[in-house]
């Protein structure tokens, strides 16, 4: 085979290849699934540690690699790299969380408002901490979904690939977290963010 042979090989077909002892195989695999483990890893982790996420994915690629002889395909190979990826940015971020200090997580919350003045920044700066800390009390594959929904503008079928779930699991995932915090933040005070 040519080299332009491999260039539509499945996934599945360079997983065999690379099991085999190719190694452009497993270059191929890490450079379609790379960009997607890193935004993946770094829903999960938060704006803030980008540097951290760029870390599991290395991990990530590691892990597979070493796993990749044992791999028998019972999953979709791109589902079993994202379910290492969940698992290693939420373990990473276990350890992490009270390490490093998370930038706040006002892009989800961000509003337009023309010429404010001090005391409108400072409602605006405590509305982002009181969301920011409701999108860390919600379970992580909630956080995952809002922040790869609208930090990285990826659709709900991506969500739905990138957390290794069905579409309308992944539709279920976002409206729960969006109900889940207007409670938290009616509770608060606010009714509409």
């Amino acid at each position: 085979m040519t080299a332009v042979d491999h260039a539509v090989d499945s996934d599945a077909q360079l997983v065999a290849r690379a099991q085999g002892g190719d190694p452009d195989a497993f270059a191929e695999l890490f450079h379609r699934h790379t960009d997607r483990v890193f935004r993946l890893a770094l829903s999960i982790l938060g704006q803030g540690l980008a540097a951290e996420a760029e870390e599991v994915a290395q991990e990530v690629f590691l892990k597979v690699h070493h796993a990749l002889a044992s791999f028998r395909g019972e999953a979709e190979v791109g589902s079993w790299i994202y379910r290492i990826t969940f698992n290693q940015a939420v373990n990473l971020k276990a350890r992490a969380r009270y390490r490093n200090p998370h930038l706040d997580d006002a892009l989800l919350s961000h509003v337009i408002i023309a010429e404010p003045g001090p005391h409108s920044l400072a409602e605006a700066a405590q509305r982002d901490q009181y969301l920011s800390e409701c999108i860390r009390a919600l379970p992580e594959v909630y956080q995952a979904a809002l922040r790869l929904y609208y930090w990285l503008d990826a659709g709900v079928a991506e969500v739905a690939a990138l957390l290794d779930v069905p579409e309308n699991t992944a539709k279920s995932y976002l409206h729960r977290a969006r109900q889940l915090l207007a409670g938290m933040l009616k509770v608060r005070g606010y009714s509409h963010v």
